[in-house]
C-alpha cells in the first residue's frame, strides 16, 4: 500500500483535514498570511494527521473531532519546527530557507506561537475536549522537557541510551502518541484500543526518530536538511551510542563532542569512528525492535484497510531514505 493509496483511502476526510489546516492559518496580517502560505506550499510528510485519521477508522469511523485532532497535530508539529529552528539557528528546512533565515528569530517565534494557538483552538472546540485537552497538554510538557534535556546533554556530553530515548520520546514520539490516541478517542474506541493506539504512536515515533538519526550519518542531500547537523549541535544520538559501546575511546570521543564548538573538525573524526564501529548497524537493529513494538500494538484492532495502512507506515520507517 503506497502513500497515494492511503490518501485515496482516506478520501474526503483527508481533504477536509488539509482544508481545515489552511482555514485555521488564515490571517488578515499580510506578513503572517504570506509566511503561512509559504510554509504550507512545502508541507512535510503529514504523517501525524495521517496516523490520527487511520486510527479513527481502525476504531470505527472519522468524526468531526477526528478531522480537528488530525489538523491540530500537524499545526502543533510545525509550531515545534519553527521554534526548533530558532533554538538551533537553522538556516534551512525541507530544502528551503527557514523563517529564521528570512525574517529573523523573533518573527519565527511569533509564527510558531500562532500555529500553536490555532492548534489548541481546534482541540478546545472539539466535542471530546475534556479528555483531548489533557492529552495535548501532556504532549506540550513532553516536548518542552525533551528539548531541555537535549540542551542539557549537549553541554555535558554524557548522554546515555536511556537519556536518548527520553529525549526522542519528548521531541518526536509524544506527538505521534497524541495523534494516534486522539484519533482512536475521536471514534469512541475502547480503553484497550486507546492504550494500544498510544503505544503504537510511541513506538512508531521512536523508530521514526532513530531512522532520522541514522540518516544524519548515512543519508543523502535528499533528506531536505544538511547532513551531520546532530554532531555539529553536539547531540549524541543512537548511532554514536552504539559505536561507543565497549570502546576504550569512549571518554576521548565524548570529550571531542563537548569541544566541537571550538574544534568543528572533530565532527569528521567522530563520524569516521561511528562508521568504523558499526554504530549505524546497531541503531538499525534497535529501529527494527521499535517497529516490531508498533506492529504488536495493532493487535488490539480488527483487520481493516486502516490497520493495513498503519502496518505499512510502520514498516516503511525501516526503508525510508528521506
Amino acid at each position: 500500500m503506497s502513500r497515494q493509496d492511503i490518501l485515496e483511502y482516506l478520501g474526503t476526510d483527508w481533504d477536509r483535514t488539509l482544508a481545515l489546516i489552511r482555514e485555521q492559518l488564515h490571517s488578515d496580517v499580510s506578513l503572517l498570511e504570506e509566511t503561512n502560505s509559504r510554509i504550507l506550499s512545502k508541507f512535510g510528510k503529514l504523517l501525524r494527521p495521517m496516523v490520527c485519521l487511520l486510527f479513527a477508522r481502525a476504531a470505527g469511523t472519522c468524526s468531526q473531532d477526528s478531522i480537528q485532532y488530525a489538523a491540530a497535530t500537524e499545526l502543533l508539529h510545525n509550531a515545534t519546527l519553527l521554534h526548533d529552528d530558532v533554538a538551533d539557528n537553522s538556516a534551512e528546512r525541507r530544502g528551503r530557507p527557514t523563517v529564521v533565515a528570512l525574517l529573523g528569530p523573533s518573527a519565527a517565534v511569533l509564527v510558531g506561537d500562532f500555529w500553536l494557538a490555532r492548534a489548541m483552538d481546534l482541540v478546545v472546540r472539539s466535542e471530546r475536549q475534556d479528555r483531548a485537552v489533557a492529552l495535548f497538554s501532556r504532549t506540550f510538557s513532553d516536548l518542552a522537557e525533551g528539548e531541555m534535556l537535549q540542551l542539557e546533554k549537549a553541554a555535558t556530553g554524557d548522554t546515555t541510551e536511556a537519556d536518548y530515548l527520553r529525549i526522542i520520546h519528548g521531541k518526536t514520539a509524544s506527538l505521534f502518541s497524541v495523534a494516534a490516541r486522539t484519533g482512536a478517542l475521536s471514534a469512541d474506541a475502547t480503553p484497550e484500543q486507546e492504550a494500544a493506539a498510544e503505544a503504537f504512536g510511541a513506538a512508531f515515533g521512536t523508530a521514526f526518530q532513530i531512522q532520522d538519526d541514522i540518516l544524519d550519518y548515512a543519508g543523502t542531500d535528499a533528506l531536505g536538511k544538511p547532513l551531520g547537523v546532530d554532531l555539529r549541535e553536539q547531540k549524541i544520538t543512537l548511532p554514536l551510542l552504539g559505536a561507543l559501546q565497549g570502546s576504550p575511546l569512549e571518554e576521548q570521543v565524548r570529550a571531542q563532542v563537548r569541544d566541537i564548538p571550538a574544534h568543528p573538525e572533530y565532527c569528521a573524526h567522530i563520524r569516521a569512528f561511528v562508521l568504523k564501529r558499526d554504530g549505524i548497524a546497531y541503531a538499525a537493529r534497535r529501529l527494527k525492535e521499535w517497529v516490531a513494538r508498533a506492529e504488536s500494538a495493532l493487535g488490539a484492532f480488527p483487520d481493516s484497510p486502516a490497520k493495513a495502512a498503519l502496518l505499512e507506515i510502520a514498516r516503511y520507517t525501516i526503508r525510508r531514505q528521506i
